[in-house]
């Protein structure tokens, strides 16, 4: 089962669990227009977080009513590989280390 809907959780990604939460849903801001979701990372027993900062749905950009979020383990996963590919070191110490991924996640 693909565990949609929920708005934190914990994956397995190549043999380590990284614990995630639901930061930001998609919203309207003043300066910036549309703002898409953001995903905020941290590898268990790890000290360094990560955040996933998504495009905003296609549907807001369209003016269309704005729908349920859907996240899933498999899009969790896949930001997690790319933010690790792009220099993410959840051991080390430090502020979390944003990463703008695509709406795939990668």
């Amino acid at each position: 089962m693909s565990n949609i809907h929920r708005l934190a959780g914990t994956v397995d990604v190549d043999g380590l669990h990284y614990d995630w939460e639901l930061r930001r849903e998609p919203h309207w801001s003043e300066f910036e227009g549309w703002k898409g979701m953001a995903v905020a990372l941290l590898q268990q027993d790890g000290q360094r977080g990560a955040v996933l900062e998504f495009p905003p749905p296609k549907r807001l950009l369209k003016g269309l009513p704005p729908s349920r979020l859907q996240i899933s383990d498999t899009l969790v996963s896949r930001g997690i590989r790319a933010a690790l590919l792009a220099g993410w070191e959840p051991m080390s110490r430090g502020k979390p280390m944003v990463f703008v991924v695509d709406a795939d996640g990668n």
